[in-house]
């Protein structure tokens, strides 16, 4: 039995995507370390952190791909997953700062103006790197799991589902923004120095993070690719386009629901873990309603159900952020909603369908034929009977 081909769509797909990661992990690091610092081809540290950025928010972006994309649920509270990660790496950082604080204390700073004596009993945990790491994908993912059980299991869908979301993520912001909570309030947590023992404003330290990011990237686009392509991916689409057929077909919708839910949230917590030492801030305006919804129009730019539509819809509004708001900072939330309107009404599918019909059309093109250098082939004779030829 002959073997399955892969589509030419997918051999071109996968050729770009190796292709990028090889320019992400290899080429821009080794732009930043070898030419000099006159040079064009010279990568700036700050350009370098830049994309950093850039990659955390294309993780969190393909976890709600993954789960609005695939599975046809618009969750718009992915920021609080995203927060819950920042601040618990945060909360480990902060501990580190140590002596080197303003104050001199081995309590950070807020805690210091805000007269807290004692650690609170929640920090202790993040003392230890494992216990910042552990936290960052463990929180995400067990509150998740409570509140997707909730909310699946009661059948919650559709745009109910959506505000419920957002719900959860305006209630984050008030409860993170208070300082009874011991998080630093309004201002977040900041003034990081170091982790492991490596300086975070050390170029070198700014690099490895980088890299880190680039290989968490090529990790998460790998899994959600495995899901998308195994059995539970075909249900997950099955979901998105008709739930009450696969209900009828035997199977259980809100546990896949909850599954790619659970998996988006700790994608979301692995990008704010990610995030917040190499830009050295988190607070609660990074998490609120506004961010989630930011997350939407960067899968809606990119291509929802595409995988890589998110990965590049994520870079390019951000890439086209940082650079419009040098020009006209009070003009880009005019500009990101009527890019999110353009793209829905007249780009349903987003840059990567674009890029698809383009090459559809290429593939279609009729090649053009031999041309013919002399006199026509005379035509095959056809013999008649008794001989004659004609």
């Amino acid at each position: 039995m002959p073997e399955p081909v892969m589509p030419k769509s997918d051999r071109r797909e996968t050729l770009v995507v190796a292709l990028a990661a090889g320019i992400l992990l290899i080429v821009l690091p080794l732009l930043n370390v070898l030419p000099g610092e006159d040079s064009w081809l010279h990568l700036s540290d700050f350009r370098l952190n830049q994309f950093g950025k850039f990659l955390c928010f294309a993780i969190l972006a393909l976890g709600l791909d993954l789960i609005w994309g695939y599975c046809g649920v618009l969750s718009l509270g992915q920021g609080v997953f995203f927060g819950f990660g920042a601040y618990c790496m945060g909360m480990y950082l902060s501990l580190q700062i140590g002596s080197e604080s303003v104050y001199g204390s081995e309590l950070p700073d807020f805690m210091v103006w805000t007269q807290v004596k004692e650690l609170p009993l929640f920090w202790y945990p993040f003392k230890s790197f494992v216990g910042g790491f552990l936290g960052a994908i463990l929180v995400p993912v067990l509150f998740a799991t409570l509140f997707g059980f909730l909310a699946f299991r009661s059948r919650i869908k559709g745009v109910y589902f959506a505000i419920i979301t957002q719900a959860l993520a305006f209630a984050a912001w008030l409860v993170f923004n208070r300082n009874e909570t011991r998080l630093g309030g309004t201002n977040g947590l900041t003034d990081f120095k170091q982790a492991l023992g490596f300086r975070l404003t050390d170029p070198s330290t700014q690099r490895g993070l980088y890299i880190l990011t680039v290989v968490a990237l090529c990790a998460a686009y790998l899994l959600c690719r495995w899901i998308v392509a195994s059995r539970a991916g075909k249900v997950l689409i099955a979901i998105r386009d008709s739930e009450q057929r696969v209900t009828f077909s035997g199977y259980t919708p809100w546990v896949y629901k909850l599954f790619v839910f659970v998996v988006a949230a700790g994608l979301a917590g692995l990008s704010g873990l990610l995030y917040v030492p190499q830009v050295g801030i988190i607070t609660p305006a990074q998490i609120g309603v506004l961010p989630s919804l930011e997350v939407v129009i960067w899968v809606a730019v990119g291509g929802r159900g595409t995988l890589i539509g998110a990965v590049l819809g994520a870079v390019a509004v951000n890439y086209g952020r940082s650079v419009l708001t040098n020009y006209f900072p009070e003009a880009w939330p005019f500009i990101l909603g009527g890019l999110f309107v353009v793209v829905v009404t007249l780009f349903p599918d987003g840059l990567v369908g674009i890029l698809r019909k383009l090459g559809a059309r290429k593939d279609a093109a009729p090649a053009p034929g031999p041309t013919e250098t002399g006199p026509a082939a005379p035509s095959p004779t056809t013999p008649r009977p008794g001989g004659a030829v004609t």
